[in-house]
C-alpha cells in the first residue's frame, strides 16, 4: 500500500472516530488565519486574493495612462501604547487562569505559563515596522514597473505630488513608497536613491486625509456607538468564550477572549506566529471573531452610516480635480514634465475605507442604488456565508486604491477613461455598470456627482438635533444579524 493511500485511509478513519467530518478537517488544513485578521491583515497575505468571477477590462489599443491617483493606508505597524498595556496585563491574567484550576483537569496550553508580551517594556507604539516599510517599498517598485510611462520623468514635486497625514506611520509609509518608486534615479548610497518631498496638513485641519478627525458630527457618532457596538459583538464573544472555556477547562471571560484574539492578530501579522494565541481558536471561531471586527468596521467606517463616507467628499473632489487638471494639461499641449502626472496619498484605514465606499466598491445587487439614496445596508452576513465586505481585503495594512486616467483615441466613445484598481487588482464599480474601465464623464456623473451635493461643513457641523446613529441603527443591525444566524446552529441569545 502506498504512503498516499495509507494517509488517505488514516484521515478517513480519524474523521469517523472523532465525529468531525472530513470536510471540516480539510477546511482546517486550508484555513490560514493570516488572511482572516480584518484590518490587521498583512498586505502580502491578501495581495493575490481577488474576485476570480470578475473579468477585468482589456485596455483598448491606443489608450495611454496620463495620470495616477493613489489613496493608500500605511503599512504594518506595531501595537499602540494603549494596546501594549492591554497585552502586558494579559500575561498576569494567563498566569492567574492557570493557577486557578486543578492541574489534572486543566488543558491549558503550555505557553500560558510564564508568558510575557513580546512588547513588554516598550514605551512607544504605533510606528511603522520593517515589514510595513517593505510593503510600501515593494508597492512603489511595482507601481513604476506597471506604469513606466507615468514615472519616466525627472522627479519634481509638482510632477509627483506625495502627501501624507501628519502621523508618523503614514509619512514613513510615503517615504518607503517613494524610495521604491524613485530607486536608482538618484545619487544617494549604493541604491542610488534620491531625496523627495512629502507634504502634510495639520491634523487639526486635514479634511482630505484625516477628515474623521475634523468632523464633529462623526466624532459624536463614533463616541455614541461604543456601547452599542459592544452589544453587537457580545453574542459572538459569548459563543467563542463558551467554546474555548469548555475545550481548555479554563474560566475564560469574554474580555480574555477579546484580548487573546487581539494577541493572535498581532502575533500572526507582526511575528508570523500562528500556533499560540491563534491556535486557541478553531477556524470557525476565528472566522466569527473576524466577522465581529468587520461588523464594527461596517458600522463606524463603512456603509453602516452614510456619514462615514460622506465626510470623505473632500478627498473624492481632490481626486477629481487632479484628473481634470491632467486633462486640461493634455488638451493645452503642455510639454511632459511641466504638469502633475501622479498624486500619491498615504493615510489610514479611516481614509481608505470611506473612500472605497464613495467609489461604491464591495457592494452587491441593488446596494449601490441604496447608498445613492443614503439608505442603510444590511451588515455583512455571518460565516460561513460568503461576503464581499471583509476588512482583510477592504483595508489591510498598505491597502490601496489606484485610479488611473487614460487618454484614448478620438474614435472611441470617450476620449478619457478611468480604471480603478483595489490592492492592485481591477475592481468593478457599480456606478460604471460594474466595469473597472469607465468613461471619465460617466465616472463624474454616476460616481462623483451624487456625493458632491454634500458640503463637508454641512455634513460635519454639529446641529441642534439628536446625535446621528443612535440606538435605532444598532437595533436594526442586531435584528438583521439575528436573521443571518448560521443555519442549524443553535443560540441562546438574541441579536
Amino acid at each position: 500500500m502506498s504512503r498516499a493511500t495509507s494517509a488517505a485511509l488514516l484521515l478517513i478513519f480519524c474523521c469517523s472516530l472523532s465525529s468531525v467530518s472530513c470536510s471540516k478537517a480539510e477546511e482546517h488544513d486550508e484555513f490560514d488565519v493570516r488572511r482572516h485578521l480584518s484590518t490587521v491583515t498583512r498586505y502580502g497575505a491578501v495581495l493575490d486574493v481577488a474576485d476570480n468571477s470578475f473579468v477585468a477590462s482589456s485596455i483598448p489599443e491606443g489608450c495611454t495612462p496620463i495620470h495616477l491617483n493613489l489613496v493608500a493606508r500605511h503599512g504594518t505597524r506595531s501595537p499602540t501604547k494603549k494596546r501594549i498595556k492591554e497585552l502586558n496585563k494579559l500575561g498576569s491574567r494567563l498566569e492567574e487562569l492557570v493557577k486557578g484550576v486543578n492541574g489534572a483537569s486543566s488543558k491549558a496550553p503550555a505557553w500560558f505559563s510564564g508568558w510575557q508580551s513580546p512588547w513588554k517594556g516598550k514605551l512607544t507604539g504605533g510606528e511603522l515596522v520593517k515589514e510595513g516599510e517593505d510593503e510600501l517599498y515593494q508597492l512603489g517598485l511595482r507601481t513604476r514597473q506597471r506604469f513606466p510611462s507615468l514615472f519616466d520623468e525627472e522627479y519634481h514635486p509638482d510632477v509627483y505630488n506625495i502627501r501624507s497625514s501628519q502621523v508618523s506611520r503614514a509619512s514613513a509609509s510615503a517615504v518607503a513608497f517613494g524610495m521604491g518608486l524613485f530607486s536608482g534615479k538618484g545619487n544617494l548610497g549604493p541604491g542610488k536613491h534620491r531625496a523627495f518631498s512629502v507634504t502634510s496638513e495639520s491634523r487639526a485641519s486635514d479634511t482630505v486625509l484625516r477628515f474623521h478627525d475634523c468632523c464633529d458630527n462623526y466624532k459624536d457618532f463614533r463616541k455614541s456607538q461604543g456601547p452599542a457596538i459592544d452589544q453587537l459583538k457580545q453574542p459572538i464573544l459569548d459563543e467563542v468564550t463558551s467554546a474555548i472555556s469548555y475545550r481548555y477547562k479554563l474560566n475564560f471571560t469574554t474580555r480574555d477572549t477579546a484580548s487573546l484574539w487581539f494577541l493572535c492578530k498581532q502575533e500572526a501579522s507582526l511575528l508570523n506566529i500562528t500556533d499560540r494565541a491563534c491556535g486557541l481558536f478553531s477556524p470557525h471561531e476565528a472566522s466569527l471573531l473576524e466577522w465581529a471586527d468587520d461588523l464594527e468596521m461596517f458600522v463606524v467606517k463603512g456603509y453602516g452610516n452614510s456619514l462615514n463616507y460622506r465626510m470623505g467628499v473632500p478627498l473624492l473632489e481632490d481626486v477629481l480635480n487632479s484628473m481634470e487638471q491632467a486633462i486640461k494639461a493634455k488638451e493645452d499641449g503642455l510639454p511632459s514634465g511641466s504638469y502633475e502626472k501622479a498624486r500619491l496619498r498615504f493615510a489610514h484605514a479611516e481614509t481608505v475605507v470611506p473612500f472605497s465606499c464613495l467609489l461604491g466598491l464591495f457592494l452587491e445587487g441593488s446596494e449601490f442604488e441604496k447608498i445613492q439614496k443614503e439608505e442603510p445596508l444590511q451588515p455583512p452576513p455571518r460565516p460561513p456565508q460568503k461576503r464581499n465586505w471583509r476588512g482583510s481585503t477592504v483595508a489591510p495594512f498598505a491597502g490601496n486604491n489606484m485610479l488611473v486616467l487614460y487618454s484614448c483615441p478620438a474614435s472611441m466613445s470617450s476620449e478619457y477613461f478611468i480604471q480603478v484598481l483595489h490592492n492592485e487588482h481591477p475592481i468593478p464599480m457599480p456606478g460604471c455598470e460594474n466595469s473597472d474601465f469607465c468613461p471619465f464623464e460617466v465616472f463624474k456623473e454616476k460616481v462623483v456627482a451624487p456625493h458632491s451635493k454634500h458640503d463637508y461643513d454641512s455634513v460635519c457641523k454639529v446641529k441642534a438635533t439628536p446625535k446621528p446613529g443612535s440606538s435605532k441603527l444598532l437595533q436594526f443591525f442586531r435584528w438583521l444579524l439575528f436573521l443571518e444566524k448560521e443555519p442549524g446552529h443553535s443560540h441562546s441569545y438574541e441579536l
